[in-house]
């Protein structure tokens, strides 16, 4: 008898470590309490949220020279965690020049205060709803940030979104908000022959109507904020923040003077960038090599 149940149980075994890679992982449960942020997950043809372990190290005050935009997402956003009416927003422009890292700053501007962050890509908009309904009866606020939302030319997929927007986000519980980046004012590709098919109709011009489809997307978002290129004076303050504040923890000596700002400047120029990532990307390499040099 004993044989035969320890062979049952072997083949048991045996059955279930094969079954076991095909069966979905556990969804993990989240504690708003404790959990500032979750990233959500598609998995088959339903989806969960992911809890993240975030770092809060960006502060508000480390965004230099896009101190407007600062100020009306921030607005913006404590509108929204205090129960006011508040808008969808839309931060568009140029990359590396800090639509990301204002989203994220305010996360840690406001996480006292009950304010929770939900990444969602693209391609899982479709899913807000789903979102939506597992967010609308917690007592926390939170903000929906999809980063670089954009389409390419002859995607279709814009048109379901926008059917998706308008339902989910019009009829949206009042602790969820979507704050999304993009590299284009208007989301999708526009080209000049999108006017060119236009014509006379009882004396009034119609022009195609591809351009009112296209930029109906964008519409959806109630504040829109524009980030532009830096200057070279706007990058080279950026750059001294950031070496501020990885020279002082270190207890490095330093000041900021011509050959500095030359060296900062064909950093940039070899990389074809001058923003805000490249700053702080500089920043690192000359922290790095002077402390290295001390040794």
């Amino acid at each position: 008898m004993d044989a035969r149940l320890n062979a049952f149980l072997e083949r048991a075994e045996s059955v279930l470590a094969r079954l076991e890679p095909l069966l979905p992982a556990p969804r993990p449960h989240i504690d708003w309490n404790t959990t500032l942020a979750a990233r959500w997950q598609r998995d088959g043809r339903t989806g969960y949220l992911m809890p993240l372990d975030v770092s809060l190290d960006i502060r508000l005050t480390d965004l230099i020279g896009v101190d407007k935009q600062r100020d009306q997402l921030g607005r913006n956003t404590h509108q929204f965690i205090s129960g006011m009416p508040a808008n969808h927003a839309l931060l568009w422009g140029s990359r590396g020049t800090g639509k990301s890292s204002l989203v994220r700053a305010l996360l840690a501007e406001h996480a006292g205060a009950g304010l929770r962050l939900i990444e969602i890509e693209r391609d899982h908009l479709a899913e807000l709803p789903r979102v939506v309904e597992q967010l609308q009866k917690l007592p926390q606020r939170f903000i929906l940030f999809c980063d670089d939302l954009s389409f390419e030319a002859g995607e279709g997929d814009y048109r379901v979104l926008k059917s998706v927007l308008d339902g989910s986000l019009e009829q949206a519980p009042d602790n969820v908000l979507l704050y999304a980046t993009s590299n284009r004012r208007h989301l999708v590709p526009e080209k000049q022959s999108d006017n060119e098919n236009w014509k006379r109709v009882d004396g009034e011009l119609h022009p195609n109507e591809a351009v009112e489809d296209k930029i109906a997307l964008s519409d959806r978002f109630g504040l829109w904020l524009s980030f532009y290129p830096f200057t070279q004076e706007h990058f080279l303050d950026v750059v001294e923040h950031w070496i501020g504040q990885l020279a002082r923890p270190a207890g490095l000596a330093w000041q900021r003077d011509e050959a500095l700002e030359i060296l900062a400047v064909r950093w940039a120029t070899g990389r074809g960038n001058r923003n805000g990532r490249c700053a702080y990307q500089f920043a690192r390499y000359w922290v790095g090599l002077q402390l290295l040099e001390q040794k």
